[in-house]
């Protein structure tokens, strides 16, 4: 006799596909360089040596050096790790409470559904910019609120996109048969909602890492963000821009290592076509 599970299982189909392992591969080399590099990389960031300012690429430093005399490699290892640290706490930050609370809308419905459809629409009508700034205005340069105000921003996509898939699934006739047979809501939940929605959060949660990895680097760019001497890849660009005549390829060098971030999670949020 055919299972329940089998009559009601409606998982979809997914595959890694060439552009999600072409994301994968490079994320894997960036967050090896991010995560081990640091540790072995014997420079400090922070050391200067003002006798090898703007030292070229090969010389004894291996990516060159800063106009303080700094090591760029070591810089770059660290601002890396800076990079996917704050995306990746971003991340969860606005996954986490946007997915329960979606569940939330789309299971109760009713008032619940409308105050919080009410809080997003707050939040959606203020620019996130502003929201962020609002909260760097408080403490700027510090991590806390810079992580708060992107995960403010960043939530209301991942409850938006779970409440409605989440509907969808409910309103579904399997769905109403398996409540007559007994099934609870945890069971419903795991079995029939949780493989439908991971996808399209998985996919979120990549294109909301990529976003949180431009909105550091920009906002420390304009100097409301992670302050000098912090290695910040932004900061690093804006720091080292006036050198450019002089070391071009060292101002290119961390803007070239927040296109391969956001590249790498722009790859891996493609979802395969069927």
């Amino acid at each position: 006799m055919t299972s329940m599970d089998q009559i009601f299982n409606q998982r979809p189909k997914s595959g890694l596909g060439a552009m999600r392992l072409a994301g994968a591969s490079l994320l894997i080399l960036l967050g090896g360089f991010a995560i081990i590099g640091p540790a072995v990389i014997p420079s400090d960031p922070a050391a200067q040596d003002f006798g090898a300012s703007l030292a070229p690429i090969g010389s004894d430093y291996l990516l060159g050096a800063d106009h303080y005399g700094r090591s760029l490699l070591a810089r770059l290892a660290h601002g890396a790790r800076l990079s996917f640290g704050m995306a990746f706490l971003t991340m969860l930050g606005a996954a986490i409470p946007g997915v329960l609370l979606g569940l939330l809308a789309a299971w109760r419905g009713g008032w619940a559904e409308k105050g919080l459809e009410l809080i997003a629409t707050v939040v959606l009508a203020l620019p996130g910019l502003m929201l962020v700034l609002l909260l760097l205005a408080f403490s700027p340069g510090n991590y806390g609120p810079l992580f708060l105000g992107l995960a403010l921003t960043l939530w209301v996509e991942f409850y938006r996109v779970t409440k409605a898939t989440t509907k969808a699934v409910l309103a579904q006739p399997h769905i109403e048969a398996a409540r007559m047979l007994g099934f609870g809501s945890r069971y419903i939940l795991a079995r029939y909602i949780l493989p439908v929605i991971a996808p399209m959060i998985a996919t979120l949660s990549a294109f909301a890492m990529a976003t949180a990895i431009i909105a550091v680097s920009t906002l420390s760019a304009i100097s409301v963000g992670l302050q000098p001497p912090t290695p910040e890849l932004g900061s690093m660009i804006v720091e080292l821009l006036p050198y450019y005549s002089e070391a071009p390829v060292h101002v290119l060098l961390p803007a070239a290592l927040i296109f391969l971030l956001v590249l790498g999670l722009q790859l891996l949020a493609q979802g395969e076509r069927a």
